[in-house]
């Protein structure tokens, strides 16, 4: 596990977060079928295996992230020994009563699989627990099966999702947990 120091992102950090290589791969998605039966309907989740692995692209523009910097409650940096920073968190609350909102968990390519997404996420419930925020959120598209796996093991339960929710039309799915 590498050693990492987190904390509160600051203006020129944003130049180095945005050229993160945001995108991910995986073998995996969670496919969303609706079935329609006697006047009810139901949605049903499924893990499918891919015949290859696939690059997922980033579902939100980069450079978005330094127009609502400022605006979101919260942007922790995720810095390596050397100071630089290698991933990073986007946190917002205050939309949803004692709710705080995970928008964001970027790690760079190279330092994935090295728990720093997990140490972004617990610094995340710290940081909504300062808040006052009884529950948090982690959304994600339905096809970055790393995350939905990395929220599943950090105890977040499946809440919900939005379909076409990303500019991309991507489904979006939340896991949240209580704090």
């Amino acid at each position: 596990m590498l050693q990492v120091q987190i904390r509160p992102a600051v203006a020129a950090d944003l130049p180095v977060l945005m050229g993160i290589d945001h995108s991910s791969s995986t073998d995996y998605v969670w496919q969303m079928e609706i079935r329609t039966e006697e006047g009810q309907v139901g949605v049903f989740f499924r893990e499918v295996r891919l015949p290859r692995t696939v690059t997922i692209p980033w579902p939100r523009p980069v450079e978005a992230l330094s127009e609502d910097w400022s605006r979101r409650s919260g942007l922790l940096v995720a810095v390596n020994a050397a100071k630089e920073a290698v991933a990073y968190v986007r946190l917002t609350d205050k939309v949803i009563p004692q709710t705080a909102w995970m928008t964001h968990l970027v790690v760079a390519p190279r330092y994935r699989r090295q728990g720093i997404a997990t140490a972004l996420a617990l610094a995340s419930q710290s940081w909504a627990l300062e808040r006052k925020n009884r529950y948090l959120i982690m959304e994600m598209s339905s096809k970055n099966v790393p995350a939905i796996r990395l929220a599943q093991k950090l105890g977040y339960e499946f809440c919900g999702y939005n379909d076409h929710y990303y500019e991309n039309r991507d489904v979006a799915l939340f896991f949240g947990r209580p704090l």
